[in-house]
C-alpha cells in the first residue's frame, strides 16, 4: 500500500469504512443558493421547451397554409433548437451552483483533504459493544483493512473479526473487564500494523526520487517491501501478543 493515496469516496460513502478513533471530517455548509439556481434552470427549461413546441407547432400551420416560406423555416428551426437544447439550462444551472459552493466552500474542503491525507493504508483493529434483544451484550471486534482502489489509490473495508456474546446474567464488571482488554488487544494490533507500514514507507520514501520514472517507482517498492520483510521476521521471534 505504500506510495498510494486515499481515495476521496473515504470523505463519504466509504467513510463508515473506518474506525471511529480516526474521526470525521468536517462537512460542508448547506448551499445557500443551490436551491434557487436550479429553481431558477428548471423554469427556464420549462419555458424554453414550451417556447420550442410553440414554434414549431406555428412553423408547421404557416407551412401548410402559406406555403414554406422564410417566416417558416426560421420558426420551425428555432422551435426545433430551442426543443432540442432544453436540458442545457438544468446543466447550466448545476455548473453555476457548484462553482459558488466551491467559492464559498473553498477553506472547508482544503480542511477536508488535509483530514484524509492523514489516513494512512495500514490494518487497524477496533472494538464496540451493543445491547441485543435478548438482553445479552455482544463484544465485537472489527478489522478495518486497507484496499487498493484505482491505479494509485486505497480505501477500506470493514471485517468482523470476532464477536462475543455475553448473557444478561453476567456482570457488568466481568463483561467490562473482558471489553477493555479486548480493546487493549486491539490498539497493540493497531500500532504493530502502524509500524510495519513506517517502516515500509520510511524505506519507499527514501528511495522515491522527485519524478522518479516506472523503474524508479518499483525499485522503490521492492525497497520497503523488503524493509517490511526485515521488521516481520523480527516480530516472528517475539512472542505473540495475547494467545
Amino acid at each position: 500500500m505504500v506510495g498510494r493515496d486515499p481515495d476521496e469516496r473515504l470523505l463519504g460513502e466509504d467513510l463508515d469504512q473506518l474506525p471511529e478513533a480516526l474521526g470525521t471530517p468536517e462537512a460542508p455548509p448547506p448551499s445557500r443558493v443551490r436551491g434557487r439556481i436550479v429553481a431558477v434552470g428548471a423554469t427556464l427549461t420549462g419555458v424554453t421547451l414550451v417556447a420550442g413546441l410553440a414554434l414549431i407547432v406555428l412553423g408547421a400551420v404557416e407551412a401548410f397554409s402559406g406555403g414554406l416560406g422564410l417566416g417558416a423555416i426560421l420558426a420551425l428551426v428555432i422551435g426545433l433548437a430551442l426543443v432540442g437544447t432544453h436540458w442545457g439550462w438544468v446543466h447550466v444551472a448545476e455548473a453555476t451552483a457548484e462553482g459558488l459552493d466551491g467559492r464559498r466552500n473553498r477553506d472547508v474542503d482544503e480542511r477536508r483533504r488535509e483530514w484524509l491525507a492523514e489516513i494512512e493504508p495500514y490494518t487497524r483493529w477496533s472494538v464496540a459493544t451493543s445491547a441485543e434483544s435478548d438482553g445479552s451484550i455482544a463484544i465485537v471486534t472489527v478489522r478495518h483493512v486497507p484496499v487498493t482502489s484505482g491505479e494509485r489509490g486505497f480505501t477500506f473495508v470493514r471485517e468482523i473479526a470476532e464477536r462475543e456474546v455475553h448473557a444478561e446474567d453476567e456482570s457488568a464488571a466481568t463483561v467490562a473487564e473482558r471489553a477493555e482488554l479486548l480493546r487493549r488487544h486491539a490498539a497493540a494490533l493497531t500500532a504493530r500494523e502502524q509500524a510495519r507500514y513506517e517502516v515500509a514507507n520510511d524505506a519507499f520514501q527514501r528511495t522515491l526520487l522527485d519524478h522518479a520514472d516506472e523503474q524508479q517507482r518499483l525499485a522503490a517498492v521492492r525497497a520497503a517491501s523488503e524493509a517490511l520483510s526485515q521488521q516481520i521476521n523480527s516480530n516472528l521471534r517475539e512472542p505473540p501478543l495475547m494467545e
